[in-house]
């Protein structure tokens, strides 16, 4: 039996086709519900259904008047009103908005600048202005109660925003998602979240991240959902309080998130069913902590911004233990070999069937780097993984953070497992580091909560790993290294630990 599931239908997006007309096709019908509510220490902000439509299409009105359809607009304007209005403002005129961390340098943004090349940069109070800055942050508002414009339809399948990737695998790239990308998102209602529209969907990310974008806003208001989104100025320790007072009903976050939330102390939350990762492997310790201290289970989810995702666990189809989930109904999915998909049991790269609705349109202006992502039919994420009988699928890490060990393939996230189930470990990374020209050691890296004695802590790893897995350094460290969207980059621990040492 292969290890592949293929989709037993999914009908395409609608012709003609506007996102942001279909995330707010509730809004006339729910006009006094509460659409969005960003919550800080000194209160919150509540917008409902019929003012966040009206502020789209007026601010759709504003762009039109200073940038024309298919052109590009930087957005950088952190957790704010803001960005979801202007976001889908833009798509509503068909303006490509191009969405931003606030978190990059000076260097970074100009870099960007030089390769979205936007007719319009919109930027957040006090961020350096360009020649571009057409319009100041405070104008945004003034959009709001413009003349409402008309919502732009046409191919489901022409550019609709932009958006960059977390830079794992390299640089951060720019990855170009149609309109149809929303439409995909459905799958996830029942194949990830158990979706509701009576919820109340709690988010602790970014905007600018494709997992807050579409989880924290967009998918919540396509099914007529409340969104909540902490502010900038929200510690994750006032997070289980914050789930309390606004009644949240499904909590989702970066695993790094919920592993500083849970050292506070965990209220009763009557109303909350569970909770939902993304952005990367939960360690087991941490996944055991909240369904020990919320009694609510946590569903996972793997996917990345080119596709967001596309295997899951979900409340009607719980994940066994030690896997990442099922492809999520409507899918195509397979673990591929050099010659195709491989038999289940065997680790394989995930893939992508190009006919995936969600599938971005292509890295922008890279035409030889986006088809080198393909093998025939299938978009290669570059993950592995291994798929049982049943069809679970068990990750095994990046390709290329396969770490070789005497011959053996160790998988990091084996003994970044092992290594946080000490106590007082937080997080952890593991790699192989160059000792000396030609010779690679596996290096666990972890951040303490408390000086640790190593020979504890070897003592602890040998129960859980072969000899072979163990690792001959370990190295404490204040941090770990992450990018924008809090993802663990492990290519560049290993980097500063060998430039460190001499061996770059």
């Amino acid at each position: 039996m292969l290890s592949l599931v293929q989709s037993d239908g999914f009908s395409p997006a609608p012709q003609p086709f506007n996102m942001a007309a279909y995330v707010l096709a509730h809004a006339d019908r729910l006009s006094d519900k509460t659409a969005l509510r960003i919550m800080g220490r000194d209160g919150s902000d509540s917008f409902d259904y019929r003012f966040v439509k009206r502020a789209v299409l007026g601010t759709a009105t504003g762009l039109l008047s200073l940038v024309k359809p298919n052109q590009r607009v930087i957005l950088q304007l952190g957790n704010t009103p803001e960005f979801p209005i202007a976001f889908l403002g833009a798509i509503a005129a068909g303006i490509i908005p191009v969405s931003l961390s606030s978190a990059l340098s000076g260097h970074e943004y100009a870099e960007v600048v030089k390769t979205i090349q936007p007719a319009l940069e919109i930027r957040s109070a006090g961020a350096p202005q360009t020649l571009r800055s057409a319009l100041p942050f405070a104008a945004l508002r003034r959009f709001w109660t413009l003349p409402q414009a008309s919502f732009a339809y046409g191919d489901a399948n022409r550019p609709a925003y932009i958006i960059y990737t977390s830079g794992t695998g390299g640089h951060p790239t720019p990855v170009v998602h149609a309109h149809r990308a929303i439409w995909a998102r459905r799958m996830m209602w029942d194949g990830w979240y158990g979706l509701r529209e009576d919820d109340r969907m709690m988010h602790a990310g970014a905007f600018n991240w494709t997992y807050t974008l579409g989880t924290g806003l967009m998918d919540p208001w396509s099914i007529g959902a409340t969104a909540l989104i902490p502010g900038p100025d929200i510690h994750p320790n006032q997070l289980p309080d914050l789930m309390k007072d606004h009644n949240a009903t499904l909590f989702a976050a970066a695993p790094g998130v919920f592993r500083r939330l849970l050292r506070a102390d965990m209220p009763d939350m009557p109303r909350l069913r569970h909770g939902l990762s993304a952005g990367e492997k939960m360690a087991a310790s941490v996944r055991a902590d909240w369904e020990q201290k919320t009694g609510t289970m946590m569903y996972e989810a793997f996917g990345m911004s080119e596709c967001s995702t596309f295997i899951s666990a979900a409340p009607d189809n719980p994940a066994p233990d030690g896997t990442a989930g099922f492809v999520q109904p409507g899918r195509t999915v397979a673990l591929m070999g050099d010659d195709g998909p491989v038999p289940r049991g065997r680790v394989g790269t995930i893939a992508v069937h190009k006919s995936d609705p969600g599938l971005m349109l292509g890295y922008l202006d890279q035409p030889v780097e986006t088809a080198a992502r393909y093998q025939n039919d299938w978009f290669m994420t570059g993950d592995l993984a291994s798929m049982d009988g049943r069809g679970a699928i068990t990750y095994a890490g990046r390709a290329d953070d396969m770490m070789n060990a005497g011959g053996h393939r160790v998988r990091p996230i084996e003994v970044e497992d092992a290594l946080t189930a000490h106590p007082l470990i937080v997080e952890a990374a593991a790699c192989a580091v160059q000792v000396r020209t030609g010779v690679h050691v596996i290096a666990g890296f972890y951040v303490a909560a408390d000086v640790i004695d190593e020979g504890d802590l070897r003592a602890c790893l040998a129960a859980r790993l072969a000899d072979y897995k163990m690792p001959r350094l370990l190295i404490a460290r204040d941090a770990l290294p992450r990018g924008a969207n809090n993802k663990l980059l492990r290519k560049h621990l290993r980097a500063e630990w060998e430039t460190t040492h001499g061996q770059a």
